[in-house]
């Protein structure tokens, strides 16, 4: 029965549909492009997006199995194929889920170099490593397993969900260089974190000892931190209809709060070059309120139960075996809960990218004025990271991009990242009048069969976008 703990874990990832967006930057005719690169070069004066329809953005992937590896046809039962699927990874895959809504979009040309735009937009991020030695000792026992060592470090994972506030300026310096800074305000709705674990679980053969095995529980220290979620599991009569609107009430600063930066820039490095760059969310968030923490630290070696039969104490009962070795474990192996503020650090993000402009455009080229293309078609490269508890998660994109007309472009795009090696992506764009309607999907060949996509992603938005008024 264990092993079927592991489906609905496997399940919400292989429906939800990386975080990288390549198909969306450095487009310069979408709003979005500046939620990527503020500053990146843009061909529009302003904007107003739709609300809660300017950008929804769902994607989610999984680095070592699929649900085709569980529920295939191979002549053998379920638990055996999770159990291989569970072998054939390793402790650095892991999954992940991110979930954007923007929920306001507005921008606004202020002069001929300098550009505003603000917004509000919702945000869920969960990023998971799998605890490979955890999972097999939960789902198999440490019978087979003497001697080998299960390490408590393996379990790492981070989640969260908030509110983001931001405000940000695009400023063209001359004709070849274009920055942007956004700052944002960050309100915690829900967070839950536990990194940096330490300790290991041993299972040694003792043959000369009292007993044939001895258990090691060495220098463990586990903790999961968590904000938003203590109360709502304290109120066990909540309806969902209080439970929403608890939730709506922390995302408008909600005393989990936090600050962030985004920083870019553009650079024509020869008429038809141009590199780009970019951080975002290097930020930081205050968890103060609706703390709770779970601590769990200790060392502790037992060659397990002696009892000396019929052993009796002084007023003739037999000894309590069961309740002394209960006791002497949790004097050893600790658990603490606490209700103590933390700080966690937003996953950052960069892009470095490189693109190339070729083709006959339809407007005169005048660099200055923002509203007319260059060119009909653009080339690129781009490599982008998320950082993660154990480093950086990558991936490299190349990709296509035409200008069919003034109202209308498609974006191809091929990307190496630690889910698949067969990404295509594509994006297009429509503009009917000023209403801009774009819808941009990733790893179209996993949607053919969506049981044995590793990864998937898919964002649209609609919204006015201006270019001259």
């Amino acid at each position: 029965m264990r092993c079927w703990l592991l489906i609905p874990f496997l399940f919400c990832f292989s429906l939800l549909s990386a975080q990288n967006k390549p198909l969306l930057y450095n487009v310069d005719d979408l709003p979005q492009s500046l939620l990527l690169n503020p500053g990146a070069q843009i061909d529009f004066i302003g904007h107003i997006g739709l609300p809660f329809f300017s950008q929804i953005h769902f994607s989610a992937g999984t680095s070592g199995i699929s649900l085709h590896d569980i529920f295939r046809n191979h002549g053998t039962n379920i638990n055996t194929r999770i159990k291989e699927a569970m072998h054939s990874m390793t402790s650095y895959d892991h999954f992940t889920a991110n979930e954007q809504v923007e929920i306001i979009s507005l921008g606004w040309q202020l002069d001929k170099r300098n550009y505003l735009s603000t917004g509000i937009y919702q945000e869920l991020d969960f990023f998971s490593y799998f605890p490979k030695d955890l999972a097999i000792l939960v789902n198999e026992g440490n019978a087979n397993y003497i001697n080998d060592v299960f390490d408590f470090s393996q379990a790492a994972f981070t989640g969260e969900i908030l509110t983001v506030y931001h405000l940000g300026l695009n400023h063209r310096f001359d004709q070849r260089l274009t920055v942007g800074v956004r700052g944002k305000l960050y309100s915690g709705i829900f967070n839950a974190e536990s990194t940096g674990n330490t300790g290991t679980f041993t299972t040694i053969t003792t043959p000369q000892g009292p007993n044939k095995y001895r258990h090691i529980v060495d220098n463990m220290d586990v903790q999961v931190n968590t904000s938003g979620f203590a109360s709502l599991n304290e109120e066990e009569d909540m309806t969902v209809e209080e439970g929403t609107a608890e939730l709506l009430k922390r995302s408008f600063f909600g005393g989990n709060v936090g600050v962030g930066l985004d920083l870019g820039l553009s650079y024509l490095v020869t008429e038809q070059f141009v590199a780009s760059a970019s951080v975002q969310d290097i930020g930081v968030m205050f968890q103060r309120e609706d703390v709770e923490s779970y601590h769990y630290y200790g060392s502790y070696q037992t060659d397990g139960l002696e009892p000396l039969f019929p052993e009796l104490d002084e007023t003739g009962r037999a000894i309590p075996y069961w309740d002394e070795f209960e006791d002497e474990v949790d004097r050893n192996l600790i658990d603490r809960t606490y209700n103590e503020p933390y700080i966690t650090w937003r996953p950052a993000k960069f892009n470095l990218a490189i693109e190339y402009g070729f083709g006959q455009a339809f407007l005169p080229c005048n660099y200055l004025k923002v509203n007319e293309v260059r060119f009909m078609n653009q080339i690129g490269m781009n490599l982008a990271g998320v950082l993660r508890p154990r480093g950086f998660v990558y991936a490299f994109t190349t990709y296509w991009d035409k200008k069919l007309t003034e109202k209308q472009r498609f974006r191809i795009a091929h990307t190496f990242d630690d889910y698949s090696l067969a990404n295509f992506g594509l994006m297009y764009s429509v503009t009917f009048n000023k209403f801009n309607l774009y819808l941009a999907a990733n790893n179209l060949l996993g949607f053919r069969n969506l049981a044995k996509a590793r990864s998937t992603s898919v964002q649209l938005g609609m919204q006015m976008v201006f270019k001259d008024l």
